[in-house]
């Protein structure tokens, strides 16, 4: 007892922090993002057009001819919300394109991301090498920010004009990497893709950059305490400045992800972390040692004991509360009562169908005002369970227009239920094969989808593979926007490779190297994003058999004809005037569902093929490949002698329920 008071004075509320995660995506950019009901908050030179900002003046664009219009410009944006620095860890990854009017004489300056306490227009005095960062009248000296720069030239403190740097205290660099080590070139003309990790456990900020398609390279590693060198409370943007003297370029930003995620740290008071934690683990150690000791002496006399079944059923849920509780970053714990009375008890009136190891139930609440779907976990159901808090875990930390929101959950003795945002139009599966729906809202389902997997793949921190696309689980809400839902089958990644574990998944969906492997991967999520599209496209389900009795084989056979277009769904023929588009998305199908996983295209190359009608369609095969291709963790001969092995790692991030409860890690 006398350690335990020891360990619960260390464990005081008064010392432990915890802050929920935050997230945004921006895939591109609105034109009202940056108005007053927009996120962003623009200043400067920086304007939003064709879906990106830029930062410094576009001469083209903005038919600006003075040179005095074009030098010593300065542009910020930032999220207008602020969010906290610590204790927390964040990512971020962005696309830019840097580029300079051959007229103009030099590159200059450069742009940076930032966390700042000040939410408001760049300092005065802070155009050119001062990348809109800090006051030059104070020689660029300030405090309370971070800064990740990406210089393109070269001033008396800089190591060249292509690097990137960490600026805290001054724009004079803290440290600096030579992006020519991993051959990127800012002032080239191409989009650069930027990820910049911070772990707050480890205080080391990473930055990794690439040419966009490109896999990401780590160039810099900095050790930083994110305490004491930024406010907790921050915002979060980029500026971008041009110089004086004819050094001039244009500074756009193409997306933008950025996420927060919580910590449990310590109080950092006494700056003494690292000490603390060593007392603590002092002292817990012998508590765990005698524990243990405690239980192998009374495991025999535990064994003879016959507990209760309703004890044990609620040790077990008394335990996933506890679960749910730390993982979930949902708004609202309803109770049992809540949501009975919204349901009217469950009726039959409500019954909206059957989900994922339950049944859902419509439900309208009063405070606030919403309408409500909920899905009762089936009570008897081990593996429901799981995918209770498999959903909770993954659903409650995402945030996208085209994923179903998760308003909240209950656990209530014996009931396990999830609460979301109430789809009035219900699953795509209905408007398939029975009910109609135009070309145009067909292609938004379409492009919506695409989205959500984006994100997914690429957009919300670590790795999110769904594992379970197709129609049933696409929900439309009023406008017949698609809305991706049902995450019991998913799992997160910490890296962007596969996961090994059970089978997985719907036949007909289901990726072919799955059945083989036991795999899961993002390629797996894009052959079932393809089946979907050639469904919606088509108007029918895929079937098993062979043929014209099986969807791909149709579409394929009608490629091969050259008669792709034949294969839209026959109440469409009198919208033919959109044949380029629906060309488009069967070609997208096809490929998304091509056997050999290394061969269909990322989630982003499908969303440029389809919103760009410029971008080229990807070399499609005069006919269905017929080998299957097996992705395994070493090399060894493939299932057919014509398909080749690919080396995948399995870095899972889980968040489901094994038999011993919620586990996070590899």
């Amino acid at each position: 007892m006398f350690f335990l008071l020891i360990l619960s004075s260390f464990f005081h509320p008064s010392t432990l922090n915890f802050i929920e995660p935050v997230s945004f995506t921006f895939s591109s950019f609105d034109a009202g993002s940056c108005n007053t009901t927009g996120e962003l908050v623009c200043s400067g030179a920086a304007a939003i057009s064709n879906g990106y900002i830029d930062l410094t003046p576009d001469p083209q664009k903005d038919n600006v001819t003075e040179s005095s219009a074009l030098m010593s410009s300065v542009g910020r944006v930032v999220y207008k919300a602020p969010m906290i620095a610590w204790p927390a860890n964040f990512m971020t990854t962005f696309t830019v394109l840097i580029s300079r009017d051959p007229n103009w004489t030099n590159f200059g300056d450069g742009m940076a991301f930032f966390l700042a306490q000040n939410g408001g227009p760049s300092p005065p005095s802070s155009h050119g090498g001062f990348l809109g960062l800090f006051n030059g009248s104070t020689e660029g000296k300030t405090c309370n920010q971070l800064a990740v720069e990406l210089d393109t030239y070269m001033n008396e403190f800089d190591p060249n004009a292509n690097h990137v740097g960490v600026d805290t205290n001054s724009i004079i660099s803290d440290a600096t990497a030579n992006l020519d080590a991993i051959g990127v070139d800012l002032k080239l003309g191409r989009q650069v893709k930027i990820k910049i990790k911070y772990d707050s456990w480890r205080n080391n900020l990473e930055i990794f950059a690439a040419y966009y398609g490109d896999p990401l390279k780590s160039i810099l590693n900095h050790s930083m305490v994110m305490f004491g060198t930024v406010p907790r409370p921050v915002y979060v943007g980029f500026t971008g400045s041009t110089g004086p003297g004819g050094s001039f370029e244009t500074h756009r930003i193409i997306n933008w992800a950025f996420a927060t995620y919580p910590v449990l740290n310590y109080s950092h008071n006494d700056g003494h972390e690292g000490d603390k934690t060593k007392k603590i683990l002092i002292i817990i150690f012998p508590i765990v040692t005698s524990a243990l000791i405690m239980v192998i002496f009374l495991l025999p006399l535990i064994r003879k004991c016959k507990w209760p079944r309703k004890k044990e059923r609620k040790l077990s849920r008394e335990g996933i509360e506890s679960h749910s509780r730390i993982a979930a970053n949902v708004p609202k714990m309803f109770t049992f009562k809540e949501l009975s009375k919204a349901t009217h008890n469950f009726s039959k009136e409500n019954f909206l169908g059957v989900g994922g190891f339950g049944s859902v139930y419509r439900g309208d609440i009063s405070d606030p005002p919403l309408t409500i779907a909920v899905k009762r976990i089936s009570a008897t159901s081990r593996q429901g369970e799981r995918e209770y808090l498999a959903e909770i875990c993954t659903i409650g930390r995402l945030r996208h227009k085209n994923l179903v929101q998760l308003h909240g959950w209950c656990h209530d003795r014996s009931n396990l239920l999830l609460v979301y945002e109430f789809m009035p139009n219900g699953s795509l599966d209905r408007f398939i094969s029975k009910g109609f729906l135009d070309w145009p809202t067909r292609y938004r389902i379409i492009i919506g989808l695409a989205s959500a997997l984006l994100y997914l793949h690429e957009e919300c921190g670590n790795v999110v593979i769904h594992r379970d696309v197709k129609p049933n689980n696409v929900m439309l809400d009023a406008n017949y926007n698609a809305h991706l839902g049902d995450f019991g089958f998913a799992r997160l990644l910490l890296n962007e490779t596969s996961i090994t574990t059970m089978l997985a998944g719907t036949p007909g969906y289901l990726a072919p190297e799955c059945s083989y492997t036991g795999k899961a991967s993002t390629e797996s999520d894009v052959f079932s994003f393809g089946i979907v599209v050639l469904e919606v496209v088509c108007g029918r389900r895929t079937l098993g058999g062979i043929g014209e009795n099986n969807l791909v084989d149709y579409v394929w056979e009608l490629h091969g004809k050259g008669q792709l277009i034949n294969c839209v769904d026959s109440r469409l023929k009198g919208e033919l005037e959109e044949e380029e588009e629906m060309s488009r998305a069967l070609v997208v199908g096809l490929l998304c569902s091509h056997p050999d996983p290394r061969l269909r295209p990322n989630m982003r190359k499908v969303i440029q093929v389809l919103t760009n009608p410029n971008e080229p369609l990807m070399e499609l095969p005069e006919s269905r490949p017929t080998a299957i291709y097996v992705t395994v963790l070493s090399p060894a001969v493939s299932m057919n002698p014509t398909a080749s092995t690919t080396t995948m790692s399995s870095g899972l991030y889980s968040a489901s329920l094994d038999e011993s409860g919620l586990q996070y890690g590899r």
